[in-house]
């Protein structure tokens, strides 16, 4: 089994941070970078792109509406064509600072309230695929069943399945939306115990003890959750002491 770590970097804006990118950059193999919408700005995110490139981390445009204020975290019923232009947008923007700091984007993966509308939602979901399409062949990263993969494979794209150690699913499979209880994880134990359970057995429990089937190639540690870089050391260590590879899925 090789198993996928990535997590959503980059995420500070001006003199705000969040996160610690660079201890995550130590663990994880693939970079999640956002892309200056929800969060991020020009130097940033070269400064993340730069230390990925170093570590030999995989960087992932991380494509959301466009809201700052809101971090991304709330539904906009945007026009289709706008959205396709503004997800391109962020892919070239991102790719071209990749390049200047000696590495390139290799996939791309939705953030927030955009993630979760194109699980259902067929209109951005296609012009998401859309827009990574104009772009070029890249890999999707996204929820398994999505209409954001469905969309993605109809135009030729590779679609990677995602997991979540540290956020609760539903018993549809779908994540269980943020300010609900069982949302967020955020005991280490239990994050760990769900990543190798995922590695090792393709399962995860959703919130009201339903045992979801996911054939999972990435796994998901945020670098917003509460503790989330121990968690991520506990569980780099456990996998590798279950005998599971961790490698990036691209590259």
């Amino acid at each position: 089994m090789i198993l996928d770590l990535n997590a959503d970097l980059g995420e500070g804006f001006g003199v705000w941070r969040l996160g610690d990118d660079v201890a995550l950059l130590d663990i994880v193999t693939s970079a999640n970078v956002a892309c200056g919408f929800h969060a991020g700005d020009a130097s940033t995110m070269r400064a993340v792109c730069q230390a990925a490139a170093a570590g030999g981390v995989a960087v992932g445009a991380q494509v959301s509406y466009r809201d700052l204020a809101g971090f991304g975290r709330r539904f906009i019923d945007v026009d289709p064509a706008q959205l396709a232009d503004e997800v391109l947008y962020q892919i070239g923007a991102l790719d071209g600072i990749a390049r200047a700091s000696g590495t390139s984007v290799s996939y791309v993966k939705p953030h927030g309230a955009l993630y979760n509308a194109v699980v259902h939602h067929d209109a951005q979901a296609a012009a998401v695929a859309d827009a990574v399409r104009a772009f070029g062949v890249l890999p999707v990263l996204g929820l398994p069943g999505s209409r954001l993969l469905d969309a993605a494979e109809s135009v030729g794209l590779p679609c990677v399945f995602e997991a979540f150690a540290d956020r609760g699913y539903t018993a549809e499979g779908t994540l269980v939306p943020r300010g609900l209880p069982g949302a967020l994880i955020t005991a280490t134990a239990a994050v760990v115990e769900r990543a190798v359970r995922l590695a090792v057995s393709g399962e995860i429990v959703a919130v009201d003890g339903t045992v979801l089937q996911m054939p999972a190639r990435s796994l998901c540690l945020h670098g917003d959750t509460p503790g989330a870089v121990h968690h991520a050391r506990a569980v780099r260590a456990a996998l590798d002491q279950a005998g599971i590879e961790v490698a990036a899925f691209v590259g």
